[in-house]
């Protein structure tokens, strides 16, 4: 009898050990997430106070403690925000640059991520070595070379200087394909040249199409970058009809220190946001599966 219920404690012990473990891993996972929610909420109020503000009326916005449900609201303010500025023309400035942009930059750092990663050729590592060494090379080192070659080639006052870079490739953008590109069997490769592809032919067709979480990963990142670009307009365009969205909001938050319209200032700004955030939330899942991507090798 005895043996019988040393064994019965014996065995229950790894269940109550069992139990005690999804106990802990429950409250922990409790924990994560009441954390998770308290810095989305920290992170949101911004986010909910442009919002409440862009539907104000102008004496409702300094009052305190603030009205976070405006009363009445006032949607009329994003019309006469658009309408202040030539904001339309603003944004087709900016959708022009921003696809040419995208174009260039998914081309050339793609193509040139399949050379770093598939091709062998002299001296290979050494200039992926350098080309990762410009990171280090702060922006404003060159901003001023930079404005003195596109004005030699008189390119001042056009897009070109916000668009052509971007098809010599980013080297962050390079190194992001490349990881990835490294993970991809090299049978797939094999078999495409024993079938006559070329090395153009197995980028196209293979490496694009396989590339899928790290292009938009890639699409995102530069999207975001220069639909907010402000230094670059501001240096490279003077003509007011050329301004991008950036560069417009810029003025317009300036006018609006001078006559302290806050509430059409946070409509423009709304405005000027809502593509990034819906492109985010469109890409998401994507986007998170190609920055995980981008980290694994082999």
């Amino acid at each position: 009898m005895k043996t019988i219920t040393n064994k019965t404690a014996a065995a229950g012990v790894p269940a109550r050990r069992m139990i005690s473990r999804r106990q802990s891993e429950k409250w922990r996972n409790a924990f994560s997430y009441l954390l998770l929610g308290l810095g989305s909420l920290i992170i949101l109020v911004p986010f909910a106070w442009m919002i409440s503000t862009s539907l104000k009326l102008k004496t409702d916005v300094y009052i305190f403690p603030p009205k976070w449900i405006p009363s009445p609201i006032q949607w009329h303010n994003y019309k006469d925000a658009l309408t202040t500025f030539p904001f339309p023309l603003y944004t087709l400035n900016s959708a022009i640059i921003v696809v040419f942009v995208l174009l260039g930059t998914l081309l050339s750092c793609s193509f040139s991520a399949y050379g770093f990663s598939r091709l062998n050729a002299p001296g290979r590592n050494l200039i992926f070595i350098v080309l990762l060494s410009t990171m280090m090379l702060p922006g404003a080192v060159t901003m001023v070379p930079l404005y003195l070659f596109f004005n030699s080639l008189g390119w001042i006052d056009t897009f070109l200087p916000l668009i052509v870079p971007a098809w010599f490739g980013s080297a962050f953008f390079i190194f992001m394909m490349r990881q990835f590109y490294m993970g991809i069997p090299f049978e797939l490769e094999d078999s495409a040249r024993i079938d006559g592809c070329s090395a153009y032919g197995i980028w196209l067709r293979i490496m694009v199409p396989l590339s899928k979480p790290v292009l938009v990963t890639v699409a995102v990142f530069t999207f975001m970058g220069t639909w907010n670009d402000f230094m670059g307009p501001l240096i490279y365009l003077t003509d007011e009809n050329k301004r991008t969205l950036a560069l417009g909001l810029s003025y317009f938050q300036g006018s609006a220190r001078s006559s302290p319209d806050l509430h059409l200032l946070m409509a423009a700004t709304l405005y000027a946001i809502t593509p990034c955030v819906v492109l985010y939330f469109l890409s998401q899942k994507v986007f998170v599966k190609g920055m995980v991507f981008t980290g694994v090798k082999g």
